[in-house]
C-alpha cells in the first residue's frame, strides 16, 4: 500500500503491521521517498546487496584488458604456418595466366 508522509506519521502502527505482509511505500507529492518492510526482507535485501558488490558488472575495456593480460603468459598454441613455402596450385590463377601471359607484348 501507498501512504504519504502525513498519513505515515498518524498510522505507524498500522504501517509496521501491513509491512510483514508486504512492504510499504511512503510518497511525498506522489514520489516514492522510503520503503518499510519486514525485517526478514531486509535481511535477503542485505544478503543480495551485498553479492551485486561484490560480483560488480565489468566493463568492456575491462573484460577485454583481463583478457590480453591472461593472453600475454599464455604460449601461442597455433604457429603461424609458412604459407609460401608450399604453394598449393590454384586452378584461377593458373587459368588466368594461360588467357593473359605476363610476358606477352600487346
Amino acid at each position: 500500500m501507498n501512504w504519504n508522509v502525513a498519513q505515515a506519521k498518524q498510522r505507524l502502527s498500522e504501517m509496521i503491521r501491513e509491512a510483514a505482509h508486504e512492504p510499504q511505500m511512503i510518497t511525498n507529492r506522489n514520489r516514492p521517498v522510503a520503503a518499510l518492510i519486514a525485517a526478514e526482507d531486509l535481511a535477503g535485501y542485505a544478503m543480495w546487496k551485498s553479492g551485486q558488490a561484490a560480483s560488480r558488472q565489468t566493463t568492456l575495456g575491462e573484460a577485454f584488458a583481463e583478457l590480453r593480460r591472461l593472453a600475454a603468459g599464455a604460449p601461442d598454441p597455433l604457429p603461424d604456418p609458412d604459407r609460401f613455402a608450399a604453394m598449393r596450385p590454384n586452378a584461377f590463377v593458373d587459368r588466368l595466366e594461360e588467357e593473359y601471359p605476363l610476358n606477352a607484348s600487346r
